[in-house]
């Protein structure tokens, strides 16, 4: 059984979801934009302590809290940190009432038909149930489709939803994330053939597969709203996908039934060099904006 707390406050609170979950590939650019340049650290360990730092100073914030925060997505290393001596999915939900998700894919393969599927995932089982154990509540996987290509999204939302039944049988909640790239040139197109796909498989779940969706923004306002309203969805959150805080806010307050779930927009403009109190107050306005465009 997944925490029916956490369940509920997914399914019905008011709020956004974090996305903390920058791997090996992205942390350099993440770290880089936060204003720590590669020379700062020469190795991977050495970089990852500094991102784990970013991710502290960001989870130990005044407005890093349950009124506005409904869950956060952490990447493993993350998941198996501490924050202040404490666990991070314990830290996250009993200090700060945030719920707890774990990135679980590793990497894109490269492009086929138009789209990346996720690489193989060995050990996804072991993973999934350190993460039920350390009281995690769900998982997120990313695909990536490029081209309004029915091969290639069918062969996307195939992988997505096989995975997907996986996380389920281990007791957590998926958060499947088929991303359409922002300057696709056919992202409507590829947009409503994804639409359809996620629909057949949503209605092949069973009662006892409830899932999450992360989707891109997308140029029809409000195309997903019927997943939302689906019995088998618990969530529809979306991705900023490159726009800015912005642009991302914007656009996502045109879709109802849809709450934000930013990683790069959340932490837009925050360095390494403010005091703790120029931190906290950019962090704030950031959450602020995107709670109110997740309303």
């Amino acid at each position: 059984m997944t925490n029916t707390a956490m369940a509920e406050r997914i399914a019905t609170g008011a709020g956004f979801i974090a996305a903390l979950d920058q791997s090996g590939g992205s942390t350099p650019k993440a770290l880089k934009l936060y204003g720590v340049s590669e020379d700062a650290y020469s190795t991977d360990e050495e970089m990852f302590v500094l991102i784990h730092q970013m991710r502290c100073r960001i989870m130990t914030a005044p407005d890093f809290t349950s009124d506005k925060v409904l869950g956060a997505i952490l990447f493993e290393r993350t998941m198996r940190d501490t924050v202040d001596g404490t666990p991070v999915p314990t830290y996250l939900w009993e200090n700060r009432g945030v719920v707890p998700f774990l990135k679980i894919d590793k990497g894109l393969e490269d492009k086929a038909d138009g789209a990346q599927v996720m690489k193989p995932m060995p050990g996804l089982e072991a993973l999934l149930a350190d993460a039920k154990s350390m009281g995690v509540f769900g998982t997120k996987e990313r695909s990536v489709i490029h081209e309004a290509d029915a091969t290639g999204i069918k062969a996307v939302v195939a992988q997505q939803f096989e995975v997907a039944k996986t996380v389920c049988a281990a007791g957590l909640v998926p958060i499947i994330e088929p991303e359409v790239d922002i300057n696709s040139p056919t992202k409507a197109e590829a947009e409503d053939i994804l639409h359809g796909e996620l629909l057949n498989h949503l209605n092949a779940l069973n009662d006892d597969q409830n899932v999450m969706l992360k989707l891109t923004i997308p140029s029809e306002d409000c195309l997903y709203v019927d997943l939302a309203d689906h019995p088998r969805v618990l969530r529809v959150v979306a991705l900023s996908g490159g726009y800015s805080t912005d642009d991302a806010c914007a656009r996502l307050s045109r879709n109802t039934n849809m709450i934000a779930s930013f990683s790069r927009a959340l932490a837009e403009g925050l360095t390494h060099q403010m005091t703790d109190a120029e931190f906290n107050t950019a962090l704030g306005s950031n959450i602020t904006q995107i709670f109110d465009a997740s309303k």
